[in-house]
């Protein structure tokens, strides 16, 4: 929830952006140069007091080197030590922005003042790991969520593509037990995939749900696969009228005939490309809601638990 008056009448604006634009990137880095001012991130990179006894702030050098060393990308210059990065610096691409704050969620914690110290005019510092990861995602997510922007925090402080809804919470609550083990990792890491943030995984997500499609075919008895795909949709639609059946048997081709049209099962230079995110979403929800409902009707998964 956003907690803003425009919000709650007319509704939250559409979270489908999927490229952080320069004044979204201002707005997370003023969060984060918050945390580092505050000493919230000298849980990892702790400035020592100086009589050596107690953390008393962020190393703010030690930070910014490795964020260096983990996100090039983000090309922060060399001896940046402030809080701050320059301001003439060019906007970052997408992906390094959502490393970075992965970065600073796994850097994180609450500062506690525990001592003021008299002598160096600072106090000494304990850490809330738990309160201060979850301030910094709710204080991020609810910026994300303003801009538009589809990605967010999740509680553990990693980036998750948003999917659009109702698709998004049919494929959060569907649990796949087929009593293959095989097809249900197949099919596990493709939910797991196309949530992610970078479109090459998710175009991943496409192939690992048509091997799952494929494997699916096999799950019934049958003296062959095309045996076995037949008594897969006979058991499915039984009890449906003839179109319905004739229906389920003509999507159950096309899948099959686009998985081997387009380069999701084969790599051969004749296949096309699915480029565009918006065409690999409709191919997934596709595929996915058929495939769930093939093993709904047979008894294998329980849907929304």
């Amino acid at each position: 929830m956003t907690d803003y008056f425009s919000d709650r009448e007319n509704g939250a604006r559409p979270r489908i952006a999927e490229v952080i634009n320069e004044i979204t990137w201002q707005g997370l880095g003023a969060i984060i140069e918050g945390r580092l001012d505050s000493g919230a991130c000298g849980h990892r990179f702790p400035e020592p007091c100086p009589d050596g006894n107690a953390i008393c702030g962020t190393n703010v050098s030690a930070f910014w080197r490795q964020v260096r060393v983990e996100i090039p990308d983000l090309s922060i210059p060399e001896n940046w030590s402030a809080s701050r990065w320059p301001s003439d610096s060019a906007l970052p691409p997408t992906l390094a922005i959502l490393d970075f704050l992965e970065f600073v969620a796994r850097s994180v914690a609450e500062p506690i003042r525990v001592r003021l110290h008299d002598s160096y005019r600072h106090h000494h510092l304990t850490f809330n790991r738990e309160n201060g990861l979850g301030a910094l995602v709710e204080e991020v997510n609810r910026l994300l969520a303003r801009a538009g922007i589809g990605f967010e925090l999740a509680p553990e402080g990693y980036v998750r593509r948003l999917l659009p809804e109702p698709l998004g919470g049919l494929i959060r609550t569907t649990l796949f037990r087929t009593g293959d083990r095989e097809t249900d990792e197949l099919l596990d890491m493709a939910v797991a995939l196309i949530v992610s943030p970078d479109a090459r995984r998710r175009q991943d997500a496409l192939e690992k749900l048509w091997d799952a499609f494929e494997r699916t075919k096999t799950l019934e008895p049958g003296c062959d696969k095309k045996a076995q795909a037949n008594a897969l949709l006979a058991r499915a639609t039984a009890g449906s009228g003839p179109h319905f059946q004739a229906m389920v048997q003509a999507e159950a081709k096309a899948l099959t005939d686009i998985g081997n049209q387009f380069r999701i099962r084969h790599s051969e230079t004749d296949k096309e490309d699915v480029r565009e995110a918006a065409g690999v979403d409709y191919l997934f929800f596709r595929m996915f809601v058929f495939t769930r409902y093939l093993l709904l009707s047979t008894g294998r998964t329980n849907g929304n638990d």
